[in-house]
């Protein structure tokens, strides 16, 4: 199950609105176009991966992306190495554990 970022304001919380997230939970990312959308970890409270998706295949996985440490931390920026019209974040581990992989096949529901 996963909540939809639907606003630009969604957009920009992502996940951390959550203290922690159930396994089985995750947030959707939808754009208008394929781009190379960036997403960094500000105020996150846990690690997760972030998928890339174009056209209903994955192009890019970032594994176990951890939260900062303090308020003062630098944020990394996460960057696809290939245009992306939807991104899913999912508890870090998930990747890993369901073995994803670039080119791998994606069936969205909603």
């Amino acid at each position: 199950y996963v909540d939809i970022a639907k606003t630009n304001k969604e957009k920009g919380e992502g996940l951390s609105i959550y203290s922690k997230l159930p396994t089985d939970k995750g947030m959707l990312f939808i754009f208008e176009k394929p781009g190379y959308y960036s997403f960094w970890m500000k105020n996150m409270k846990f690690a997760i991966d972030i998928i890339y998706i174009k056209d209903n295949k994955i192009t890019d996985i970032y594994r176990d992306i951890p939260p900062p440490k303090s308020e003062n931390e630098f944020l990394p920026i996460i960057k696809p190495k290939e245009q992306s019209d939807t991104v899913l974040e999912i508890n870090a581990g998930l990747c890993d554990k369901y073995n994803f992989k670039k080119g791998d096949s994606v069936i969205i529901n909603y």
